[in-house]
């Protein structure tokens, strides 16, 4: 029996699961807290147990996903036997249920409990829709090849469906439907798009755009203090600001792991959006520019994968996935060190979050399948076994 095996695929796998294993020892590191001991009967109350927990429950999911074939995902058959489409629905679904009984968090309602025993695992489908969203446009672009080009057709009911998930989205979520419809864009254009029809959507984002801000005054308030860094310094710039003093007290070489102070309190999120903050206070500036570089070789070994793809579905769908990583990770960097407007934006594979380090496990999966049926000649171990 003949087994075909890169070693592409390998070093994508090995970057992800340094990413992982950094994510899981910092969101640790961040989430000791000098209120309360750890006790293990509530274990999974404590995000850096929840963390060490979904460490190795995402590498699982990391190469069970990469077994199958990654053109299940496709389109090629009928629209019913596609699973593709079906979860789209399913999607669809959690987004207009978590607006009815989701639970609250923060003033919003982006999380739906699912009570098991004891304890409660919480699902965010914003995530899920993100993914979803992604095949499905690879998939249905992948299918209609050239005619991608026709406005009225293809190009528009696509945008429209897009529009419908960041419509949901946004309700409860501006950063996260921005970021959706960020990517359904760019997914549009490496299909092949025309600029001017991506140009044509420009006065309905605009209107779209200011219409969220408005439905909310603390989006507005986001908006100002980045503006005006002088303002509100006690309210919406106070995390901004000390994730900064945490940067910058790490100095070169950091604190050491465990040894950082501005976990205590002093940046509130700092297990989830603003972790890249305890990453350089604890781990400096050479922590913080190895994460910035595993993230960006994660970027560059993925776009190897996208041109040397054979078929124009898995070149889509594998640009969609690396793409989404390396914009999100950028946001999030670039949230943290006051160079872009606070979002609600997680650091890929490092942040806590079960929903997110998952779906992104199973993503990167369907990549490594990706580039191990598009091997080049020298990049192929091959191995007979009888």
């Amino acid at each position: 029996m003949s087994s075909v095996r890169s070693r592409l695929s390998d070093v994508i796998a090995m970057v992800i699961l340094f990413l992982m294993a950094t994510g899981a020892v910092m969101v640790f590191s961040a989430g000791a807290n000098l209120g309360y001991e750890f006790d293990l009967r509530r274990f999974y109350d404590f995000p850096g147990l929840r963390q060490i927990m979904f460490f190795p429950i995402s590498v699982v999911v990391l190469f069970a996903a990469s077994t199958p074939d990654y053109r299940i995902w496709s389109l090629q058959r009928r629209w019913y036997k596609c699973p593709t489409v079906w979860l789209l629905v399913v999607a669809l679904g959690l987004l207009v249920t978590v607006l009815v009984v989701g639970t609250e968090v923060y003033g919003a309602r982006r999380w739906l409990r699912i009570p098991l025993g004891p304890v409660s695992i919480s699902f965010q489908p914003s995530e899920f829709a993100k993914w979803i969203t992604i095949f499905f446009l690879a998939g249905t672009c992948a299918r209609i090849g050239p005619d991608i080009k026709r406005y009225w057709t293809r190009f528009l009911p696509l945008c429209i469906l897009a529009g419908l998930v960041c419509g949901l989205v946004v309700i409860e979520d501006f950063g996260t439907a921005a970021f959706i419809g960020l990517i359904s864009l760019i997914v549009l254009a490496v299909a092949g798009v025309k600029w001017w029809h991506v140009l044509t959507l420009l006065p309905v984002g605009a209107t779209g755009f200011v219409l969220a801000l408005l439905q909310s005054p603390h989006r507005l308030k986001r908006l100002e203090a980045f503006i005006h860094r002088d303002r509100l310094v006690d309210s919406v710039r106070y995390q901004v600001n000390q994730s900064l003093v945490a940067i910058g007290s790490g100095g070169l070489w950091g604190k050491g792991i465990g040894q950082g102070t501005c976990k205590y309190g002093h940046v509130p999120e700092d297990t989830t959006d603003f972790i890249f903050a305890i990453v350089g206070e604890e781990l400096g500036l050479i922590g913080t520019l190895g994460v910035i570089a595993l993230f960006v070789l994660f970027v560059f070994l993925g776009m190897a994968v996208v041109m040397r793809c054979q078929d124009r579905f898995g070149r889509l769908l594998a640009a969609g996935i690396v793409l989404a990583i390396g914009i999100q990770a950028a946001i999030n960097i670039a949230v943290v060190t006051d160079m872009g407007p606070t979002k609600g934006i997680p650091l890929p594979f490092v942040s806590a979050g079960g929903t997110s380090m998952l779906l992104s496990a199973a993503a990167v999966g369907v990549l490594l399948n990706i580039a191990a049926r598009n091997p080049p000649d020298d990049l192929i171990v091959n191995s007979d076994q009888t």
